[in-house]
């Protein structure tokens, strides 16, 4: 039996799939992760996402220690907004990737994966040294993510009394607002509009029962997988890891190198791999002929240089197939993907595929 979050109970009684997931009892889906899918692209859809890590860091040296722990810049930040970014070890491989939130200067929130949130937190504690800063892991809190067209036009109908579904309404992308025990960002990984509720792990039960009431139905990993490859963002362990940089990764725009005095981990390796030439990018394929593109499927360039898929499948918005791949810097435009023994056609595309429920690439 593995962990299991503050609203499996409603997943059982949702007669949801079970499946391990990084040490976590998850909900794969609930009878069909096709339906489930679409209707977070149609209309709406909540996630019990509890399994990923709420870190708390404190202290009045904490935007310091930030600025050395991470490769985004943390200055960027304003009170309420959030931030996108790699954590890194010193060869520029991705420990892990993560969202940070600045509530005010010496209190900021991490948000950080599952399978790698013990790893995470023992590297902060070791990049800590003398800085003045208390981490502490929030066990006591859940996140469910709500996410879709129609979730706005729902929100009085599930939030408690004393939120203003007005306030949330004028949170901008990557923003996020503190309503007494309720921290609410108005983020995803879906590629559609919508927002992660981090509450009370006692709150949590009442708030999925709310939303289920208010007409938005729960989603599985499955759904949550296909929607976020759709959307182009990445999967961890799968499309990076400590092995990769962040410009192998499609994820440079989340180095940010001024100003040159900020000396953050993994900074000396990136900029050796930019002077030298970065090999390796992440891009994103579409098949075009008959087959569903796999993980660590082969990649042909006109059979000269050769790559792998990192985060492959069907996409249901689309009908076809699409993947992410990690392929030589000068691919082209076009390859073919090593499908059962056979070299299927692909084109190489601009990753996202999918945003707000139409094709964009």
């Amino acid at each position: 039996m593995g962990k299991r979050t503050p609203i499996y109970a409603q997943h059982v009684q949702s007669n949801a799939k079970i499946v391990d997931f990084a040490g976590w009892d998850m909900p794969l889906h609930y009878g069909s992760q096709l339906e489930e899918h679409h209707l977070v692209r149609r209309k709406a859809g909540m996630f019990d996402v509890s399994h990923m890590g709420v870190v708390d860091l404190h202290g009045k040296e904490l935007q310091t220690y930030l600025r050395h722990l991470l490769a985004n810049n943390i200055d960027r930040l304003t009170d309420g907004k959030a931030l996108y970014t790699c954590m890194l070890n010193e060869k520029g491989g991705v420990i892990d990737d993560l969202i940070v939130y600045k509530v005010n200067d010496e209190f900021f929130r991490l948000v950080i994966n599952a399978g790698t949130r013990e790893k995470d937190i023992a590297w902060m504690r070791k990049q800590l040294g003398s800085f003045a800063v208390d981490i502490k892991e929030r066990t006591d809190l859940a996140i469910i993510a709500v996410q879709g067209p129609e979730v706005k036009d729902k929100l009085e109908q599930f939030l408690p009394p004393n939120i203003s579904p007005a306030v949330l309404l004028d949170l901008k992308p990557f923003h996020f607002v503190m309503l007494g025990d309720w921290f609410i960002a108005r983020t995803g990984y879906t590629g559609e509009d919508g927002f992660e509720i981090i509450l009370p792990i006692t709150d949590a039960p009442q708030c999925w029962q709310a939303m289920e009431k208010a007409g938005i139905a729960p989603c599985g990993l499955g759904s949550r997988d296909t929607l976020r490859l759709e959307a182009g963002m990445n999967l961890y362990g799968s499309d990076m890891d400590e092995t990769v940089t962040p410009y192998e990764s499609n994820l440079g725009w989340t180095v940010i190198l001024d100003p040159a005095d900020r000396q953050f981990i993994g900074r000396a390796a990136l900029e050796k791999q930019k002077q030298e030439g970065v090999k390796q990018r992440l891009v994103g394929l579409v098949l075009d002929g008959p087959g569903v593109i796999r993980n660590h499927q082969k990649i042909a360039i006109k059979d000269d240089g050769a790559g792998e898929v990192t985060s492959g499948g069907y996409s249901p918005t689309l009908e076809k197939s699409i993947a992410l791949a990690r392929v030589p810097v000068e691919i082209g435009n076009n390859c073919f993907v090593e499908i059962r023994g056979k070299q299927i056609p692909a084109t190489v595309v601009k990753p996202p595929f999918v945003r707000n429920g139409k094709q964009v690439y």
